[in-house]
């Protein structure tokens, strides 16, 4: 279970954490990561938009730091960037889409404060992926919209759920 420790925000960016930490309202975080299921879900969403990075125009990390107020530092399973934003060592400006890939651990409560971190942050589409219902919910108005297609208005990214596990199981058979 995820533990906490109150710190300066200035040790927290100093400090490495392994695995890395999330900084929230003066207090280190410890983040649900390692299980399988969550593994293998976020590097196949890595692997998808990256390569469609160039063809998107776009940037994609994972578990990047991002710092959306002055009090907290968040830490996406994916982080997608337009390539317009300038590369920092932890981002200060919001990414087109932050995605969380839950582990059975998560709580819908502390997944509600990093969206609405993320909402406070303007990062217009959060999307929440659960690797063991294989589906996922579009959070970026606040609300649980449930998908298994997301897509970015005016553009043509998009991110297929069932499309990811039909190639995950492809890939395990």
């Amino acid at each position: 279970m995820a533990t906490a420790t109150r710190i300066p925000i200035e040790q927290y960016l100093a400090t490495s954490y392994e695995p890395d930490a999330e900084y929230v309202n003066g207090e280190v975080e410890e983040r649900n990561v390692g299980e399988y299921d969550h593994s293998v879900v976020q590097r196949a969403i890595l692997l998808w938009f990256h390569l469609h990075d160039k063809a998107w125009q776009t940037r994609t990390i994972q578990e990047q730091r991002t710092r959306p107020n002055s009090g907290n530092v968040r830490i996406p399973d994916v982080s997608v960037w337009s390539r317009s934003v300038p590369i920092q060592p932890v981002f200060t400006h919001p990414q087109l889409i932050a995605i969380e890939v839950l582990s059975p651990e998560d709580r819908q409560s502390r997944v509600q404060e990093k969206i609405e971190d993320y909402r406070r942050f303007q990062i217009p589409h959060i999307w929440i992926v659960d690797p063991a219902k294989r589906f996922g919910w579009d959070c970026s108005d606040g609300n649980w919209l449930r998908r298994s297609r997301f897509e970015v208005p005016g553009s043509t990214i998009y991110f297929d759920l069932e499309q990811l596990f039909r190639d995950l199981d492809a890939a395990e058979a």
